[in-house]
């Protein structure tokens, strides 16, 4: 999870410091580190860094001001604070001060490799969004609801899963094979019955409106066009 990832650790405690480093470079990470929030802070804003490990109560500066700091300057590297502190005000005044999530001293290794490899996905985008979009057309994958160009449209759950398969790839072809897939498995039906399917997704996605979006690539499947 944490392979190549360039780690800043800023903890004034040099057994910690040394314990975390330890565990980090095991798990293939690469690790700078600082003992102070100020020198934190310079290496933070001077330097490209996948996560920072921030501990609150630090010389010079301590967690909240390292982290305030960093937003205010533009920074938007993620960082996972450690600290005693677990209070319910405490934890707000983190968020507010921009850290992603924390880590409750004696924390569990386990528990921190895991969190710090979600924050370093959702910064990068590697968490699947709810919403996919391509050209006017938009599907929010928690609600199921389907617009085009401001208009919801209404679609079979057949529809809705063929849909969701053609904008995930789109501008791209999805054979007829993938989409049989997709929908039915290894149930799979004729092409007949996908083609039928297919005209019903045509009537609601693209008569309503002046210009068609899903393209027959004869003798080999569909695709969207924006």
């Amino acid at each position: 999870m944490l392979t190549d990832k360039q780690i800043l650790i800023v903890e004034d405690n040099d057994e910690l410091q040394g314990i975390l480093a330890d565990f980090l470079e095991v798990k293939g990470a690469e690790v700078d580190f600082a003992d102070n929030g100020e020198l934190g802070l310079k290496l933070a804003i001077e330097n490209e860094f996948d996560a920072i490990i921030l501990d609150v109560m630090m010389p010079k500066k301590d967690g909240w001001q390292v982290a305030r700091e960093l937003r205010d300057q533009g920074c938007t590297t993620p960082i996972l604070m450690l600290t005693a502190l677990n209070g319910k005000s405490d934890l707000l005044k983190g968020y507010q001060s921009g850290i992603d999530d924390f880590v409750t001293k004696p924390f569990d290794f386990q528990e921190l490799e895991v969190r710090l490899a979600a924050i370093i996905k959702r910064y990068r985008g590697e968490v699947a969004s709810a919403i996919i979009q391509f050209g006017d057309l938009k599907i929010d994958q928690n609600s199921h609801r389907i617009t085009r160009n401001n208009t919801e449209l209404t679609v079979t759950p057949v529809m809705y899963q063929i849909l969701v398969k053609l904008v995930k790839a789109a501008p791209e072809v999805v054979s007829r094979e993938a989409l049989i897939q997709a929908v039915w498995g290894d149930e799979s039906p004729d092409k007949d019955l996908l083609r039928g399917h297919i005209y019903l997704l045509r009537s609601v996605l693209d008569k309503p409106f002046e210009k068609a979006m899903l393209v027959t690539v004869p003798k080999f499947g569909f695709r969207l066009e924006g």
